[in-house]
This record gives structure tokens, sequence and C-alpha cells, in this order.
């Protein structure tokens, strides 16, 4: 069966990623709109109603008003804005994030993608919450610094013209940022983190890290139970990840960068009783692209990690 698919704002970097990976997938058929019509409100709600799969890849207020133009119960969206990730009614598209979150979205016909930054701190800390490691009400800070093509097409062009130069920005410093919210409801958790942010001067990949004083928390617990849990979590994910760190010295930015997969890791002193809880991933692949296309096949029925780069 073929599935008929419409990414509205293809043309843009997440859109433009998405549309590689379905490159030559013979489960699904690509509406496109050519040169003016992409501008065209009536082109663009026919599309909108004629596809099964609808990809938002727009600014959140456009993705709302194209959510808005859809007059039909069959056409199931998957939007990669942040518009809808705490929205009611819209299912989390983290499909590792909990045992039936993979069984939520197939059945789901509004599935808003997460975000890059929320994906690799959610790795990390929802299964340490859900297994009492952390409480609930601890608190806690990410660290993150994200490759410059998170940033967009501007800041795209200000990394390679050579007009940006600055080696690593960091950014966010009122600690109000739009990924907060949806940090703290997905996470489960009463506040939400200490968000500190950077772009790195590199096009792509992403690292995020969350500090843990293991020797404060009420169970105390040690790295190796840290470690147990999230192997647990994703101990049959082909996707997520846990590697062993007992022989790794340096963590790179690049080091998951053009894949849609992710890797954690657990770095730690037992004496101190301190943890370093690290994730990398690809901004554009698991942080964006190749999470919506692993939702869009999980929704068709299709293997999850059909047409990804792992």
């Amino acid at each position: 069966m073929t599935h008929s698919v419409f990414i509205d704002g293809a043309v843009g970097t997440t859109g433009l990623e998405i549309r590689e990976r379905l490159a030559g997938r013979t489960e699904f058929d690509v509406i496109t709109l050519g040169g003016d019509a992409r501008k065209d409100a009536a082109a663009r709600a026919q599309a909108l109603n004629d596809a099964d799969f609808v990809i938002l890849c727009l600014p959140d207020d456009a993705a709302r008003e194209a959510v808005a133009m859809i007059a039909n119960d069959r056409t199931r969206v998957i939007d990669a804005s942040s518009a809808h990730r705490v929205a009611e009614g819209w299912t989390y598209g983290f499909a590792e994030l909990e045992p039936a979150q993979a069984a939520a979205i197939a059945e789901s016909a509004r599935v808003s993608n997460p975000g890059c930054y929320p994906t690799g701190f959610l790795a990390l800390i929802r299964p340490l919450v859900r297994t009492g490691l952390v409480p609930h009400d601890w608190p806690l800070s990410v660290n993150a610094v994200s490759g410059y093509s998170g940033g967009g097409k501007a800041m795209i062009a200000d990394f390679e013209s050579g007009e940006e130069t600055t080696a690593h920005r960091a950014y966010g410093l009122d600690l109000s940022h739009k990924h907060l919210g949806e940090m703290q409801r997905h996470a489960r958790i009463e506040r939400a983190p200490i968000f500190q942010p950077a772009v790195a001067h590199t096009h792509r990949g992403m690292l995020v890290e969350v500090p843990l004083p293991l020797h404060a928390l009420p169970r105390k617990p040690s790295l190796a139970s840290i470690e147990t849990a999230l192997r647990d979590a994703y101990r049959d994910s082909p996707i997520v990840g846990l590697i062993d760190s007992e022989e790794t010295r340096l963590v790179r930015i690049e080091e998951d960068a053009g894949t849609d997969r992710m890797t954690l890791r657990v770095f730690g002193n037992a004496e101190l009783g301190q943890a370093r809880l690290i994730a990398t991933l690809d901004n554009l692949g698991k942080g964006a692209a190749g999470a919506a296309v692993q939702n869009l096949n999980i929704m068709a029925g299709i293997d999850a990690t059909a047409g990804l780069r792992l």
C-alpha cells in the first residue's frame, strides 16, 4: 500500500532532510507543490486535505494555521514545530520515551515531533525519574550545544558566509527558552530544568549533558544503577543506545552527526558521588527529520527504522 505524504515547508532545512529520507521509498508518494503554488492558500489547503499524512515543517503560528485548514478526519499530522508539543489532543512523538509511546503514536491522528534539545534531555532523565532514582521535584540542569543548522536559514547563512566567526555562542540567557515546558511536562518533573543552550561553529550535531550529584539524591544511586536504568530503558531500541563509557576520554559534538541515532553515556566519580550524563545526536536527524520519518513509519505500520541513517 502506498501512502500519500505532503510536507508543508518542504524547502526548509528540516523539510529537505525529510525529503532525502523518503527519496526512493515505495511506501510513500510525496505530494509536491512547485513555485508559487507553495504560497497559494487554496493549493496548500488542497494538498493538506488530499494527503494521508502531512508533515509540518513550519514556524509555530503557520503550523497552527495549517492544522486548522484540514477539514477532514482522515489526514494524519506530524508537526515538526514546537506549536503542539504540550498541546492537548496531540501525542508526543518520542517513541522510546515510555513503554507504550510507540503504540500511542501508531494510533494517533496528531503527533508532535520532539525538539532536538529535549530529545537528549528526556532520553537521559525520564527513565531515572520513572524508576525513582531522580525525584520528580529534584532541581535539574542541562547544558547543550548544537550545530548551527538548528538555527534555520538565517543562522546557516551567517555562519557559512563567514559573517559569524565565533566558535561557541551561548544564548537563552533569560532562562525562558521555548523548550522548557516540553522538558518539564514529558520528563514529568515539578520544575523546568535550568537550561543552558549554545551554538557551536559546526554545521550539525548535538551534545546534551545533565550533571547529577548522586551523593545528594535521596536514594544515593550508584553510577552502576544509573547506567542500568538507562540500559534497560533502551534495551530493545535500534535507534537509542547506551555505550560503555569506561574507555572514553572525549565526547565530540559530531559523534552522531549525519545519522538518525542517539547515543547515551554515563560518566562519573564514585568516590565523589557525582555523575555526568551525556547524549549525542544529530540536531537534524533524531532531533528533527529523522524523528519525523520514524514517526511516519510507525503511523503507517512500517518498520520504524525504514529510510533512517543508523
